[in-house]
């Protein structure tokens, strides 16, 4: 079984500004996390390919990731970048990072939706624009949003049913605060569209950080794999984040207990075959 991270990210604070990162919370991971740290983590876990996701909103971070991809000996087999959804161009912004050392490997792009105060900012009509040009592309939009704007990505997705979607961190579920619904019910909603794949990702960040266990995690995942079925959910560390409450080989072996049970087919599907399906991965 080729074993893919679906979802990992890549830092230098000493580079880049990062704003997420000067929070007090987050100075436990405010450092550089690079290639050779990402080899190690996957080495010792047993995974052989990953997805090396955006931080920020700057296509000169994608560009870095491109060339870090390219130089990475296969390890990072696909990234997925950022351009600005609301620009006039963003077909020509893809043809140009795709023209760029790695970008063969550029797989999607994402927007940090989470952090805009507008609760429909999805469905704006220039963002609309730019998720059809996305999809005109054939590269995969990562929906990074909270449980709350759920109701707001059930609405793009309608609107564009010939799209390509990732939901990242299974939208975020109000993991801390003990309730399910109504996130639950907004998540079997958007299963209901099959262009629609989820990641079993970012579970333990988004419960409490000290005190989470497996089994305050398997209602979510559960609910997760109720709605999409094992052929559309795909394994993600979220690493380096995950360190803010489990270090990278605990949470893959989180992520292999809540789904031991699985069939075969399943468990190959969760920790491969759906990334490497969904995002076309490069690969041979």
């Amino acid at each position: 079984m080729t074993v893919i991270d679906a979802h990992h990210h890549l830092w230098d604070p000493a580079a880049r500004r990062y704003s997420f990162l000067e929070r007090a919370a987050m100075e436990s991971i405010r450092r550089p996390y690079q290639l050779d740290d990402l080899r190690r983590v996957c080495a010792a876990a047993g995974i052989d390919h990953t997805i090396l996701v955006q931080t920020v909103a700057t296509v000169e971070e994608t560009a870095e990731f491109l060339r870090v991809a390219a130089g990475s000996e296969g390890l990072i087999a696909g990234v997925v970048g950022w351009v600005d959804l609301t620009g006039p161009a963003v077909a020509d912004a893809i043809a140009a990072l795709r023209a760029l050392p790695g970008g063969d490997r550029l797989v999607g792009i994402r927007h940090a939706v989470q952090g805009e105060r507008d609760p429909d900012w999805l469905i704006r009509h220039d963002v609309l624009d730019g998720l059809r040009a996305v999809n005109e592309a054939g590269l995969v939009f990562d929906l990074l949003i909270s449980a709350e704007q759920l109701p707001a990505a059930i609405s793009a997705v309608r609107r564009l049913p010939a799209g390509r979607f990732v939901l990242d961190h299974a939208g975020k579920p109000p993991i801390a605060a003990g309730t399910i619904r109504p996130w639950a019910a907004h998540l079997e909603e958007l299963a209901q569209h099959p262009g629609v794949c989820c990641k079993l990702s970012g579970l333990v960040t988004e419960a409490g950080w000290k005190t989470w266990s497996i089994d305050g995690l398997r209602p979510y995942a559960e609910t997760m794999f109720r709605s999409f079925g094992a052929d559309r959910v795909m394994f993600g560390t979220d690493w380096p984040v995950c360190e803010l409450a489990a270090d990278h080989g605990r949470v893959v072996t989180t992520a292999r207990r809540l789904t031991e049970e699985f069939a075969p087919g399943q468990i190959s599907a969760v920790f491969g075959g759906t990334a490497i399906r969904r995002y076309a991965l490069p690969l041979t």
